[in-house]
C-alpha cells in the first residue's frame, strides 16, 4: 500500500467538489487567506508596539527636558536669600 497516484487524488478532489460545491470552497479559501493575512499583520503590529513601549514615556521626558525654554519658570526653585 504505497503512495496514492494522481488518479486517486483527482477522484478525492472530485468528491470534495461534489460534496461542498465550488462556491463554498472558494469562500473557504478566501476566508483562510484573510485569516493568514490578519495573523501576519497582527504579528507585525505586535513587534512594533513592543519597541514603542520601550521608547515611549522615558523618551518623551528626556526630549521635553532638552527642549525646555529659558523663559520657563521652575516652581520648585529656591530663591536666593
Amino acid at each position: 500500500m504505497g503512495s496514492f497516484s494522481i488518479w486517486h487524488w483527482l477522484i478525492v478532489l472530485l468528491i470534495v467538489v461534489m460534496v461542498f460545491g465550488t462556491k463554498k470552497l472558494k469562500n473557504m479559501g478566501s476566508d483562510l487567506g484573510s485569516a493568514v493575512k490578519g495573523f501576519k499583520d497582527g504579528m507585525k503590529d505586535g513587534s512594533s508596539s513592543d519597541e514603542d513601549v520601550k521608547s515611549g514615556p522615558a523618551a518623551q521626558v528626556s526630549n521635553s527636558a532638552k527642549s525646555a525654554d529659558k523663559s520657563t519658570i521652575d516652581v520648585e526653585a529656591k530663591q536666593k536669600s
